[in-house]
């Protein structure tokens, strides 16, 4: 067979797509009809959206046959008001991937290298690879972000830092004065991209998500997410703060209508929706607490979490690995995270639901581990 006549740039068939959490069970769903599926994979709002949002939803959706607001320009006064942000350096996109992805292209590319710590979110080396740059895994320390590792790790090849602070699947974070020792040892060309995906879940006195970072110097931008905290994860929408100069550039490379009409308009309700985001603020750390508890007490290890889930060891001792038992909690219609893509076979990864949904999973890992 002869070769294709077209094919892709070198290094994207290298790239190993992204996979989500599951969503479903074969043989059964939510319907009604069938066992009830508890899905803790995806780190979403235990409550679902707002009620505010809802309402801004239905209401937008009366006049989709309009193009949306190119620039966001509500959105951005909503983003800016809520976290005394400059809206003129706030950049929104179809969720914070896609303005990873927007700054991996425009900050990187062949012969340059990408830098984030080893069990990092996996989109940062899939943002690497399609940009034709090189990811580089910095190793960690206790499944935390090790700063002297990443320093350690840095070339003159080095463009960008990608950083999850919290960190997805570990949880854990590092203290405002790391991050600022952080930026303070990289070289003032190299890009640092914190996100703070699960910043509004952390209570910690010594932690920051990096405002002020962006506003010491031009080489840091933060990044947020609607799809945790505020539920909206089927909207596709997020955000960053960034210097004037990084907005200029990923305005001229994103695209000119990125974020639909429905996703500002719910955007804009939810972040005016204060009482139902500290009630779901409230919730995840209080049930991120109590099940990481539940499960220290069957003898499990967990790390000390700060985000809207708990990571969890399975030891394998007698066959009770975490494969084992994410196949116990299937048959018993309960949906987690497999670790094998981040480098952690040996854990899970699970999301904080509702009181009920909690009481059943820590319940079944009970039964699971004394069967």
């Amino acid at each position: 067979m002869s070769a294709p006549l077209i094919t892709p740039r070198p290094g994207i068939l290298n790239i190993e797509p992204y996979v989500g959490g599951d969503s479903k069970i074969q043989g059964k769903d939510q319907d009604g009809d069938k066992t009830s599926v508890i899905k803790l994979a995806s780190n979403e709002g235990a409550f679902g959206p707002s009620p505010k949002a809802l309402e801004a939803i239905a209401k937008t959706a009366q006049s989709v046959n309009r193009y949306p607001d190119g620039n966001a320009s509500a959105l951005h006064a909503a983003i800016g008001k809520r976290f005394g942000l400059d809206p003129a350096r706030i950049v929104c996109g179809a969720g914070s991937d896609e303005i990873l992805s927007l700054l991996a292209y425009s900050y990187s590319g062949p012969g340059d290298e990408v830098l984030y710590t080893e069990h990092g979110f996996l989109m940062y080396p899939i943002a690497a690879k399609a940009a034709g740059a090189t990811p580089v895994a910095a190793p960690e320390t206790n499944l935390t972000t090790d700063v002297d590792n990443l320093l350690g790790a840095v070339t003159d090849k080095t463009k960008i830092v990608f950083l999850a602070n919290p960190n997805n699947p570990t949880g854990t974070y590092i203290s405002s004065s790391e991050l600022q020792r952080l930026r303070a040892g990289l070289p003032a060309d190299v890009l640092l991209v914190i996100d703070a995906a699960y910043a509004e879940f952390v209570s910690r006195d010594d932690y920051t998500p990096g405002f002020e970072l962006v506003d010491q110097g031009q080489n840091t931008v933060m990044t947020r997410t609607f799809s945790k905290i505020f539920a909206l994860g089927g909207l596709r929408l997020g955000w960053a703060y960034m210097p004037s100069e990084i907005a200029d550039v990923i305005n001229r490379v994103r695209g000119p209508f990125n974020v639909s009409s429905i996703a500002q308009a719910a955007g804009i309700a939810a972040l005016e929706d204060i009482e139902f985001f500290n009630r779901s603020r409230e919730h995840a750390i209080l049930w991120v607490e109590k099940t990481q508890t539940a499960l220290r007490q069957m003898g499990l290890q967990t790390t000390n979490s700060v985000g809207n889930f708990v990571l969890v060891r399975f030891d394998g001792n007698n066959g009770k690995t975490a494969a084992a038992a994410d196949a116990y909690l299937r048959d018993n219609s309960i949906i987690v995270r497999k670790m094998d893509a981040y480098g952690l076979p040996e854990y899970l990864r699970i999301s904080i639901g509702t009181e009920e949904e909690m009481n059943a999973c820590t319940k079944a890992i009970e039964k699971f581990l004394k069967s």
